[in-house]
């Protein structure tokens, strides 16, 4: 049988040492009697930049004296032994360029997911759906083996590159032994002990099955400030829900304050006793609309030094570079009054000479130049208003919502579970500020009118579920105006 080259190509985003992954191969070839041409082709993935490495490596002992073999620069569709990709997405790819085949390849990829910037502005929940990609990476290829290498990454305080190379080591798809793949590790003399404590868990990984790459069920930490609550949580609420719970006192703390996160659990203890899923939901919404977006929130995480690091990280800033971040903020009026304490916030809402002197301000956005002192400071001020948040407009307006919402989950919960449930996920329509937010709460009020017609209809849990599936499928509301017709929801108010 004639000899042919081993092809690999590795799918890697920035930053997760997919270059470090490919020298390593290059180097394992070299030394053990290969030939080997290795390139790399930048492209774009929506989430940090993507590079595919292709390489090609072909025995040495294959080939006649005073000869070279022929090796391809770029992968080809149905020409690929090995596939190496660091992100589900990464192996979706894959799959969708033809580099994965049932005949020849062996897919090694992630589990984990990066969610591309459509997936992240989506209006509803626009994740692609990982099961899909999981079954297509199982039937496309000859032997997949998939973990979230991701994970044991975070664990090994690594990146996933070893954990990779580990995990394809394991597979047996190369004529390497471990050690060889281990020596290629040392030679490179660069955070040696790390990368092998990953490389091992890679490899443990892939050779024990999908499970071994799971990370134990650990509660959250939440640290000695919120420990009280969390005693709270172990002691009133039933175990099922304490990750959910745990996670939300810290979203909220985060927020406000230690205070505001204890208000979370008091506002949940009347529904300890309904089923663990619409507890376990109700928290999850309860949580993301405590903390709602307003303009003091909007400011806090722009000045926030993590913010900073995670740009300068992401631009790849040197020492001897500068880093410039403007920010295009537009408030309405109506922002603006919502900041304002209570009573002063609608009187200027209802005043019209004070309005016509507000609103030439807000009329057009302005950049505001937050690496600079002056646009620093402006929203750092501004971000200060936190403690006063509890006086303001927004603040009433919206807990007095969120009170109404959990006393119609709490008096549907004991007639009507399941469309108790659908209320609860309907908060999700609820997002943003400014037009984003009005227009989600205004298809929210539209909804939850139609509740008492729902409720008497068989159908009626199934019929909510696709009315909200309908208002977050656009911006413009058209879907939802479709289904609103077609459902026949009469007596409950079309409009808002």
């Amino acid at each position: 049988m004639t000899a042919r080259a081993i092809s690999i190509a590795i799918l890697a985003m920035g930053g997760e040492g997919g270059g470090v992954l490919a020298d390593w191969l290059v180097d394992l070839a070299e030394r053990n009697g290969f030939a080997v041409q290795a390139t790399s082709v930048p492209g774009v993935a929506q989430r940090t930049g993507a590079t595919i490495y292709y390489l090609e490596m072909f025995p040495q002992a294959e080939v006649p004296a005073g000869e070279r073999p022929v090796l391809g620069l770029n992968p080809v569709p149905g020409e690929v032994d090995i596939v190496v990709a660091s992100e589900l997405m990464e192996a979706g790819r894959a799959l969708q360029r033809g580099l994965v085949t049932p005949e020849r390849t062996t897919l090694v990829a992630s589990t984990h997911r990066v969610y591309s910037m459509t997936e992240r502005t989506a209006v509803g929940d626009g994740r692609v759906d990982a099961q899909k990609i999981l079954d297509g990476a199982g039937a496309a290829a000859r032997h997949f083996i998939g973990a979230d290498f991701g994970a044991l990454a975070d664990r090994t305080g690594s990146l996933i590159s070893p954990v990779l190379y580990g995990a394809l080591a394991a597979c047996g798809a190369l004529p390497f032994t471990r050690e060889q793949f281990e020596q290629t590790i040392r030679a490179g003399g660069v955070g040696v002990g790390s990368s092998l404590q990953a490389f091992a868990a890679g490899f443990e990984a892939a050779r024990d099955g999908p499970d071994a790459g799971a990370a134990p069920a650990v509660l959250p930490a939440v640290g000695p400030r919120l420990a009280a609550l969390a005693r709270r949580i172990e002691a009133e609420f039933p175990a099922a829900v304490h990750a959910t719970l745990r996670l939300g006192i810290l979203r909220l703390a985060d927020y406000q304050d230690v205070a505001y996160a204890g208000e979370y659990l008091d506002r949940l203890t009347p529904l300890r006793r309904c089923g663990q899923e619409l507890l376990d939901e109700t928290a999850r919404y309860l949580a993301l609309w405590m903390s709602y977006e307003d303009t003091i929130r909007v400011a806090d995480l722009k000045t926030r030094r993590s913010r900073f690091d995670r740009v300068a990280g992401e631009v790849k800033l040197t020492a001897r570079q500068q880093l410039d971040i403007s920010e295009f903020m537009h408030p309405r009026i109506e922002e603006v009054a919502d900041t304002l304490p209570a009573g002063l916030g609608r009187w200027l809402l209802a005043t019209g000479w004070a309005r016509a002197c507000v609103e030439p301000f807000t009329r057009h956005g302005r950049v505001v130049k937050t690496s600079s002192l002056r646009g620093y400071l402006m929203l750092y001020l501004l971000a200060s208003l936190r403690r006063w948040r509890r006086k303001s407009l927004r603040f009433q307006i919206e807990h007095g919502r969120i009170g109404e919402w959990l006393a119609a989950i709490g008096r549907l919960s004991g007639d009507d579970p399941a469309l108790a449930l659908e209320l609860a996920r309907l908060q999700r329509l609820v997002k943003g500020y400014g037009d984003t937010h009005a227009r989600g709460w205004g298809h929210f009020q539209r909804l939850v009118g139609a509740l008492p017609v729902l409720q008497a209809r068989p159908d009626g849990v199934q019929s909510l579920r696709d009315l909200a599936r309908a208002a977050l499928a656009d911006d413009d509301g058209q879907a939802l105006e479709k289904l609103w017709a077609s459902v026949r929801i009469d007596g409950a108010q079309p409009s808002v």
